[in-house]
């Protein structure tokens, strides 16, 4: 297989840079996180960043990417043995209506072989 020519490669790094990835890795290394962190650019932009409407709320981009890290740290610790973990986030999404997100997070190695962790949808997997 090393003699087969690359027809196409994307690193992790050029999806951070066009938006596909978004870096999470200082809020979540605040949270006690090891490794560097991702989040899809579907999971922000449908849950993470709050919809119109909620500023009166209490919702922001910090405490919604806050709660989300904080459930992938106590999901992660439930399950020591593996490189993914699945588990539902409640997002309220408009006053008094909540959604259910399933989620997926899971350790792979970046660009460079290092160990490095990425947050998505299921869809996005």
């Amino acid at each position: 297989m090393d003699d087969w020519p690359i027809i196409f490669s994307y690193t992790r790094a050029q999806a951070i840079a066009d938006g596909v990835l978004i870096d999470v890795t200082a809020k979540a290394a605040e949270m006690g996180f090891k490794v560097n962190t991702v989040v899809t650019d579907h999971l922000y932009g449908d849950y993470i960043v709050p919809p119109a409407g909620l500023e009166g709320e209490g919702q922001s981009i910090e405490g919604r990417l806050h709660d989300l890290l904080f459930r992938t740290l106590l999901a992660a610790k439930a399950i020591r043995d593996s490189d993914r973990v699945e588990f539902d986030v409640l997002f309220l999404m408009a006053p008094g209506r909540w959604d259910t997100a399933h989620v997926v997070a899971v350790i792979g190695p970046g660009d460079q072989g290092e160990p490095v962790m990425t947050i998505m949808l299921p869809e996005d997997d």
